[in-house]
């Protein structure tokens, strides 16, 4: 790689890897979860807004530093930026990056587990309460959460170690079309669902009174995380773009896919809650406890099962895979290792916090830090700590340091195309998107309440 740095070699791949990367089980039960907590179609309302006035701009921000260095996330700091200081964004990035790997490869083994049992017919029949005691027993399991969990992780370490164009492009091009036809089955089967309506209106018909400060700092925080902003996996994939890539016609079309899988998982998920009596404010339970209750009442349930578990499958995989290539690229360009080798100390890192994180619902439950187990630490400080604070510096950084005509320069490919919207979105990566993200890092640490 340090060589010749492998490349994204078609538009196509472009797309779906850094599509891949956003959509992720955040986009399946979060989005629904927190559209449901805040009172639906009001929520999504905002959430347009914000994805357009942070999410695009901050994903133009990202592709600026990485196709404009085509380095790693620490590579392009110490290019752009001969002050150290700057360079704790990346470590910053390559931490969060390691923390959200190691715990969300626990919940994405849980899909690989209920993959199984779909398959294998075991959500036949049951109720939610007996869902419930099954998804307890098998959290709580030495070892049957964490067997799933490195499964998912060797998975993913198979498809790492072929590198770029072979492992990351190619995967990508197969596996997000297939979601997305998924995705597509399912919002039909929704709509022929007895209370379709009800959950449709829910999530289209805003009442624009249930706009409050609470729900629009919601909406930021659900467009930046949905998005992976702050974490430095689109400067590290948008490295390996062409100089022919637009990157503000890619960032947004990025932000408008990963908003269309947001919009179709509420068309699946409201319709089927409402039509079987569930609420729409599950979250987590959702996926893993009314589901599989649905599907066994559901006409043709075995097929549909499958088929769910195999989209969070997707999902994950997508996720994980640009998750790990933030350290990849990393330990291959400043340490000079061997791209497989680089591979194996990513994936063993996050074995061995995966291992502890899944343990830490059953035999390590007690052992806790302020009240949080090791599973709740890694989401905690990587989700409300460093994210928005990546997010922030990485706006600041790009809005104010980095050099007026490099960031023109990107914008433009070298002046060849015209971006009218240039001064916009300079605009808002230099005030809207750091202050918005900076009411998203203060209410995630419960310093402001609404």
């Amino acid at each position: 790689m340090s060589e010749k740095r492998a490349l994204f070699t078609t538009k196509i791949g472009v797309i779906a890897a850094t599509v891949g990367s956003a959509v992720g089980l955040g986009n399946i039960w979060r989005f629904p979860y927190e559209t449901g907590v805040h009172g639906g179609a009001a929520f999504l309302f905002v959430y347009l807004i914000c994805v357009f006035l942070i999410g695009i701009p901050v994903i133009c921000a990202e592709f600026i530093v990485g196709r404009g260095t085509h380095k790693n996330a620490l590579g392009a700091f110490k290019q752009l930026q001969t002050k150290p200081y700057w360079q704790v964004c990346s470590y910053i990035g390559i931490l969060a990056s390691l923390m959200i790997l190691s715990f969300y490869s626990v919940i994405a083994g849980w899909t690989l587990e209920y993959l199984f049992q779909a398959l294998t017919g075991a959500m036949a029949s049951g109720n939610t309460g007996d869902f419930s005691n099954k998804f307890n027993e098998f959290c709580t399991s030495p070892w049957q959460s964490t067997l799933w969990t490195v499964l998912f992780l060797l998975i993913n370490y198979l498809v790492l170690r072929r590198g770029v164009e072979k492992g990351i492009e190619r995967i990508s091009n197969i596996l997000m079309p297939i979601l997305f036809v998924i995705l597509i089955l399912f919002s039909v089967n929704s709509l022929l669902m007895p209370k379709s309506s009800e959950g449709l209106a829910f999530l289209f018909s805003p009442d624009f009174s249930k706009i409050t400060p609470t729900v629009v700092v919601g909406a930021m925080g659900q467009a930046f995380f949905s998005l992976s902003l702050g974490l430095s996996v689109l400067l590290t994939y948008s490295s390996y773009f062409s100089n022919q890539v637009r990157l503000v016609r890619s960032a947004s079309i990025i932000a408008i896919l990963d908003t269309f899988v947001a919009i179709i998982s509420g068309i699946i998920i409201f319709p089927a809650v409402f039509s079987y009596g569930a609420t729409p404010e599950e979250g987590p339970k959702l996926v893993f406890e009314i589901f599989p209750s649905i599907f066994s009442e559901m006409p043709g349930g075995y097929i549909w099962s499958v088929l769910f578990f195999v989209l969070l499958f997707f999902a994950s995989i997508t996720s994980t895979i640009s998750m790990s290539e933030i350290s990849i690229a990393f330990f291959v360009e400043e340490y000079k290792m061997k791209r497989k080798k680089a591979t194996k100390l990513t994936t063993g890192v996050a074995i061995v916090f995966g291992v502890l994180s899944a343990l830490s619902f059953g035999v390590l439950s007690g052992y806790t830090i302020l009240d949080m187990t090791i599973f709740d630490i890694l989401n905690y400080v990587s989700s409300n700590i460093l994210l928005p604070i990546g997010g922030i510096l990485f706006s600041i950084f790009v809005g104010w340091v980095v050099d007026k005509d490099f960031v023109k320069k990107e914008l433009t490919n070298n002046g060849t195309i015209k971006v009218y919207t240039y001064r916009i979105i300079i605009f808002l990566i230099r005030y809207v998107a750091p202050i918005s993200i900076v009411l998203i890092f203060l209410s995630g640490l419960n310093l402001i309440r609404f």
